[in-house]
Formats: C-alpha cells, sequence, structure tokens
C-alpha cells in the first residue's frame, strides 16, 4: 500500500513538472523577439550565439544586428587575432574549462574570411570567421530558434530549420491575438 501511495506520489510531481509549448505559444515568442530583434542598433558588428557541443569545431551562429536568427549562421572561428572568449583546456585535459559559455550572447566584431573549414564531428563545411573583439551582450539570453527547442550536447540539434515559418506565426497569430 506504501509503495502505491509513493508511486503515485512520484507520478503526480512528475507530470506536475511537465510543460508543453505549443507551436501557437512558439510562434507568439518568436514574433515577439523579433520585433525585438529589428529595434537593434545597425552597425559593423554581429551578435553571437555560443552552441557549443562537445568534440565540435564549429563556434556558434552570428547574424547581422536587426536580421533574425532565420539569418543566422553557425561559423568555424579563426583565432589569429583573437582567441575565443571561453578559450581553455579541453577535455579530457585535468581542469578542462572550455564550452561552458554555451548559449551566452556576444556582440563580435570581426569579417568573414571567404574561406570555410570541415567539423569533421557534425560532418559541416562551415564560413570562418575571424573576430577582432568579443563582448559579453547578454548571458542568459533564452532560447535561439524557438521557445519549446530541445537542445542537446551529443549533436546538431538547434538550427534555423526549426522555426516555424513567419507567414505560419503571422497567419497563427492574426487567428489567435492575445
Amino acid at each position: 500500500m506504501l509503495r502505491r501511495i509513493f508511486t503515485a506520489t512520484a507520478l503526480v510531481l512528475l507530470l506536475s513538472q511537465c510543460q508543453t509549448i505549443s507551436l501557437e505559444d512558439d510562434c507568439r515568442a518568436i514574433v515577439a523577439r523579433e520585433a525585438e530583434i529589428a529595434t537593434e542598433a545597425r552597425g559593423d558588428y554581429y551578435i553571437g550565439r555560443r552552441y557549443y557541443i562537445p568534440n565540435t569545431r564549429f563556434w556558434g551562429y552570428l547574424r547581422r544586428p536587426g536580421e533574425s536568427w532565420r539569418n543566422t549562421r553557425l561559423v568555424m572561428m579563426d583565432e589569429s587575432i583573437v582567441r575565443t572568449p571561453d578559450r581553455g583546456m579541453e577535455p579530457p585535459a585535468p581542469n578542462a574549462v572550455y564550452g561552458t559559455d554555451a548559449n551566452v550572447e556576444y556582440i563580435i566584431r570581426g569579417e568573414f574570411t571567404g574561406k570555410k573549414a570541415y567539423d569533421p564531428s557534425s560532418n559541416q563545411v562551415l564560413p570562418m570567421f575571424r573576430a577582432i573583439s568579443y563582448e559579453v551582450r547578454n548571458r542568459k539570453p533564452g532560447f535561439l530558434f524557438k521557445p519549446s527547442e530541445q537542445y542537446s550536447t551529443d549533436y546538431v540539434t538547434l538550427m534555423p530549420s526549426i522555426m516555424p515559418s513567419p507567414s505560419m506565426c503571422e497567419a497563427m497569430t492574426r487567428r489567435n491575438p492575445r
């Protein structure tokens, strides 16, 4: 009897922790964020979001100020001028600290080199970006592409293609305004 009560209690607690986000909720959040992005000061810099997956060589995503995350590019960083902010010893080295800035948002100055590099762990050929400076913009910027995204350190899960289309979000928020 006690075992059944414990099991039932555990199940109730587990289910009450589950949170589902609907496509409508995703769209509402994306539309609000894109309105905020549209107000960003334009300039000669990029907004970068660190996207860390162990054993990969890409750095993360870059976009121009005022542009949607839909238009972002996953990049490799050329560290010939400045090292990336979280550059340190990588696992399995003792006291490794590499990758602790996952999902941190930066203001980055620099340029695309025109070269491409191959990341064997993700099997992608990516553009090279040579930064000259990094400045933390937001340590907890929230979702990258949509609120219901599922980040995994096992493989590339976050890509612009997981975002619902602008027309889908527009139709959904027009049909169900809050």
